[in-house]
């Protein structure tokens, strides 16, 4: 999926995808979703970021994860 609020540029954030404008990565996004702030929080606390904006951090990350090919490692005894 092609977002236009998702970049990434090796000259920003060493290429991490980013919300477009900014140097808010996705992982930050997740990152605090994970740690039980709101997307009030964040929006709140990051003014330049908008709702749309986290919709598409989480968006990019299910695409990502979605090709993502898991190997399970087998539990040594």
């Amino acid at each position: 999926m092609q977002n236009k609020l998702i970049v990434s540029d090796p000259a920003v954030m060493m290429g991490k995808p980013v919300i477009a404008g900014t140097r808010i990565t996705v992982e930050f996004i997740l990152d605090k979703l994970a740690a039980g702030e709101t997307v009030e929080q964040i929006l709140d606390a990051h003014p330049r970021i908008t709702r749309d904006a986290v919709q598409a951090a989480l968006s990019f990350a299910d695409d990502s994860l979605r090709d993502e090919v898991v190997y399970p490692i087998q539990e040594v005894a």
